[in-house]
């Protein structure tokens, strides 16, 4: 079976990536669009190259009109992206993935790693994941940011709601940092199933509740919740995610662009008390304190 590759230059990679595969992408990998290695990274950083191109397979007859229209449509405002299309033949495009992706590494005390290069550095915490059918992997800046925030806080005996799991990623590190227990909701089943099937790789299963797509989400007093999904649900969701929040608590809330910060920032500004930013590749996290 031969397959139709979508190759895109442009400054975020990472966040194409993420709309290949909402795209329907079978396989999404990061290649070098120079000869310009990335040698030895500072503790923390997980550099990609200067310039990198994002390849996505496609089945053959796939549709490219909608992705291309996404692309254009949804990455940050400055972009000078390029697009190239190509037939290729087949592969074990999962273990070609899985060949082109390092551990990375958050903070000094978090590695995500897929199971096949596993890390086990003394002092640490290794989360262990592979490509699924969700979103989640460690490498959007979006996921960065708040896998960062997890791992430079302490969360022990913490109640977590992640809120729009995906992958269910966020959660399953908050556990493994020491977190007691976690409740992941997503509005798509595959999150679900992808998110259950993780916690019981990583051996916290039985400390994560999900909730079902078509179930709302009962107001608890959680800990923390994480909330890593776009900047117009967290403006809509701000009172129903400030009623989960106990007094003391904190909400770390992306997924949304810089231009995007303020307008999010007001929304929650009634129930919270923010803290300093955190900024990636045009990606803002907001971190806040519930009064």
């Amino acid at each position: 079976m031969a397959w139709l590759q979508l190759r895109v230059h442009s400054r975020y990679p990472e966040f194409v990536d993420e709309i290949l595969q909402a795209a329907g992408a079978s396989a999404v990998s990061f290649i070098d669009a120079e000869d310009d290695p990335v040698l030895e990274p500072l503790p923390g950083e997980t550099p990609l190259w200067t310039h990198t191109v994002t390849l996505g397979l496609f089945p053959e007859m796939h549709d490219f009109a909608p992705t291309l229209s996404a692309l254009r449509e949804q990455l940050p405002d400055g972009d000078d992206i390029k697009i190239e299309t190509e037939l290729v033949e087949d592969q074990d495009w999962v273990r070609v993935w899985l060949k082109d992706c390092p551990p990375l590494k958050f903070g000094t005390r978090l590695w995500v790693c897929p199971h096949e290069k596993r890390v086990d550095e003394p002092g640490t915490v290794t989360l262990l994941l592979d490509p699924g059918l969700a979103f989640g992997t460690g490498t959007h800046p979006s996921t960065a940011l708040c896998l960062e925030w997890l791992a430079t806080h302490e969360v022990d005996g913490w109640s977590v709601l992640d809120y729009g799991c995906g992958s269910g990623i966020l959660a399953i590190a908050a556990l493994k940092l020491g977190a007691a227990s976690a409740v992941a909701y997503d509005i798509d089943p595959q999150a679900i199933q992808a998110t259950l099937a993780n916690a019981a790789a990583n051996g916290v299963a039985d400390r994560l509740t999900t909730v079902a797509p078509e179930l709302a989400v009962t107001p608890f007093p959680a800990d923390l919740v994480l909330a890593n999904i776009l900047a117009r649900p967290l403006i809509d969701l701000a009172p129903l995610l400030a009623s989960t929040i106990r007094p003391g608590g904190w909400i770390v809330l992306a997924g949304l662009l810089d231009r995007q910060a303020d307008d999010v920032r007001g929304a929650y500004a009634p129930w919270f008390d923010f803290a300093p930013e955190g900024k990636r590749e045009g990606w803002t996290r907001l971190a806040a304190r519930r009064r």
